[in-house]
């Protein structure tokens, strides 16, 4: 799956994209056409479940007349086909309201530099190459113990794709990236009925990743302690969540300082700039050039030059999340963050896991929540819950069937500590949360 994407016949379509757009009358576009090619695979009990290649095109372009704007699109990047979607586009705009924030950023923002940031590493395996590995890790856990009776599969997915930005200001940039990933989920059963658990592990660079072997063990072992569940009673406890969901924490946080949320006067935290939301010790950036960083990007979706910048500094919200639109409708400047934060960070402090444990004594451990319980608008919290119940620092047993409730502003505040055990294998890089008090509902 080496195969590479011919880079030039995107930024053609992009140059066509544009022209097409000025031939017929619009006063500025901007134009983003991808390609990516990959291959999927699940190996379930053994067996090969589902085989999946794509190699999908696409091309949007969105055209302004002067303040109305309008957008379409096509997979078929053929010169003719680009006209007929700058065409409709066009259409489309001359029936549409005019809005005074609409328009591309200013030229001056457009990115000038294009660093190399490590994200194109090819992994050069062939369909039977996959099969194997994803075999490998299934068969790793089901090997683990004889408490493991069934598998919804090992599953190894690897793809690459090059993305290609353009605007009428004479702006051109290109992402080339890969990302690959390893996932077994497990079913484990007892007297007390079934359990199921995964573990998966995700890169830009398929040699960064744990081995087949260990991640189909991990699954298992998260799967047999899961065993014996148990309810709680109902109460109010500290509540620590672990490593691999907290980052879903830190992603209301954002969802409540994006402009978006701000300009609708939709989030718990308007009119919070400069304001403490979070303990003095939490800082909390963006760090958008880290090599072979599953967030890293040299501009946003609006052609904007990305920045290293703090959110939250001693506790107290620095910035908020704008892109081009909505900073024009709050009357600020962009962050540069149309497409979302790039590699959000959160310090850990001094504490690993264990130690968080031992720190909190007596309280809850959330390893899974569901559900779509969190009002932005309101900051209130109510979700379903698993995970363990821990007393005197150590993790007693498993517990399942609980939700856990708060208000997301005084979850923020009631921050104890972020342990240093970080979760590094999306976005959001953070260590284990611990938060002073929630209500337990078993």
């Amino acid at each position: 799956m080496s195969e590479q994407i011919d880079n030039n016949a995107l930024l053609q379509a992009a140059e066509v994209a544009l022209q097409q757009a000025k031939k017929q009358g619009a006063s500025a576009a901007e134009v983003g056409v991808s390609q990516t090619k990959g291959l999927s695979v699940t190996v379930r009990q053994g067996d090969v479940e589902t085989l999946e290649y794509n190699n999908d095109k696409g091309l949007g372009i969105t055209v302004y007349l002067g303040k109305s704007k309008a957008s379409a699109s096509t997979s078929d990047l053929r010169p003719e086909s680009i006209a007929d979607a700058v065409k409709a586009a066009c259409g489309i705009a001359k029936h549409t309201q005019e809005d005074d924030c609409a328009g591309l950023a200013a030229t001056e923002l457009m990115a000038t530099a294009f660093p190399d940031l490590s994200l194109h590493h090819p992994w050069d395996i062939d369909t039977q190459q996959a099969i194997a590995i994803a075999t490998e890790c299934e068969q790793a856990g089901l090997d683990v113990d004889s408490k493991i009776t069934n598998s919804e599969g090992g599953s190894l997915s690897t793809h690459q794709s090059v993305y290609v930005q353009a605007n009428s200001h004479g702006f051109v940039g290109q992402t080339v990236s890969s990302r690959h990933s390893l996932v077994c989920t497990l079913i484990a059963d007892d007297e007390r009925g079934m359990q199921r658990d995964y573990w998966y592990d995700m890169a830009r660079d398929a040699a960064d990743m744990q081995s087949a072997t260990a991640i189909g063990q991990r699954a298992a072992e998260c799967t047999l302690r899961r065993l014996n569940a148990r309810t709680i009673k109902t109460g109010n406890y500290p509540i620590i969540f672990a490593a691999d969901i907290a980052p879903s924490l830190f992603g209301k946080f954002i969802s409540a300082i994006r402009g978006g949320a701000l300009y609708r006067k939709s989030s718990f935290l308007l009119d919070h700039l400069d304001k403490q939301i979070f303990p003095k010790f939490i800082h909390i950036h963006e760090q958008p050039y880290l090599l072979k960083g599953l967030g890293s990007a040299a501009f946003d979706g609006d052609g904007i030059a990305t920045k290293t910048r703090d959110l939250v500094t001693d506790g107290i919200l620095q910035s908020y999340v704008l892109d081009t639109y909505s900073a024009r409708k709050l009357k600020m400047k962009t962050t540069g963050n149309a497409g979302g934060v790039r590699n959000l960070t959160i310090d850990s402090g001094e504490l690993g896991f264990e130690s968080l444990l031992k720190e909190m004594g007596t309280g809850v451990l959330v390893t899974e929540t569901m559900g779509m319980g969190v009002n932005i608008i309101t900051g209130d919290y109510s979700q379903g819950a698993a995970g363990f119940w821990v007393e005197n620092g150590e993790i007693q047993y498993p517990i399942d069937e609980f939700t856990i409730a708060s208000n997301l502003a005084e979850m923020f505040m009631g921050i104890q500590a972020v342990g240093n055990d970080i979760e590094s294998r999306g976005s959001t890089k953070t260590g284990s949360v611990w938060i002073d008090n929630m209500m337990v509902a078993g």
